[in-house]
């Protein structure tokens, strides 16, 4: 059985059947980020353009489009049970809308932009990070937290 992948560029690829299957266009700008939902169903695009896009794996069709972003969209992930959708960019905001209906549900206020969010593969916990070296860290260096937004309250 054949394992090895030659250059992408020039489709050859083996694994053993490793080929280009299908293009679509997803956005009018750059896609930056696309990630699959767990269950398999769905993946999301966020681009440039400020837009998360919901797509079909089976149909490869649109059927949502998430736009309460401004700034190009940095990073996706969806839940471990792939209901909720988080999604941030230099917004200083996590949008977090509902998969199915595309509602929001929750607006997690950061004082940066966000570079990247993932939430945990078994719980409702989003794990995030933002440009935090504006505000109240030290402006001369990278700061390199990483938030939580999810956990019970303690009260």
């Amino acid at each position: 059985m054949p394992i090895a992948v030659a250059h992408v560029r020039g489709y050859d690829l083996n694994y053993p059947e490793l080929k280009p299957i299908q293009s679509i266009n997803a956005h009018p700008s750059n896609c930056i980020c696309i990630k699959f939902d767990p269950t398999g169903k769905y993946f999301a695009t966020g681009s440039a353009d400020a837009l998360v896009s919901l797509w079909t794996v089976e149909e490869l069709v649109c059927v949502r489009c998430f736009s309460r972003l401004d700034w190009p969209v940095r990073t996706l992930s969806f839940s471990h049970d792939g209901k909720m959708l988080a999604s941030a960019s230099e917004d200083h905001f996590i949008d977090i809308a509902e998969v199915e209906t595309g509602e929001k549900l929750w607006e997690v206020q950061c004082e940066s932009p966000t570079f990247t969010v993932a939430w945990h593969p078994k719980r409702p916990l989003l794990a995030y990070a933002c440009d935090d070296k504006e505000g109240k860290y030290d402006n001369n260096r990278e700061a390199g937290t990483v938030k939580l937004f999810g956990l019970p309250n303690d009260s």
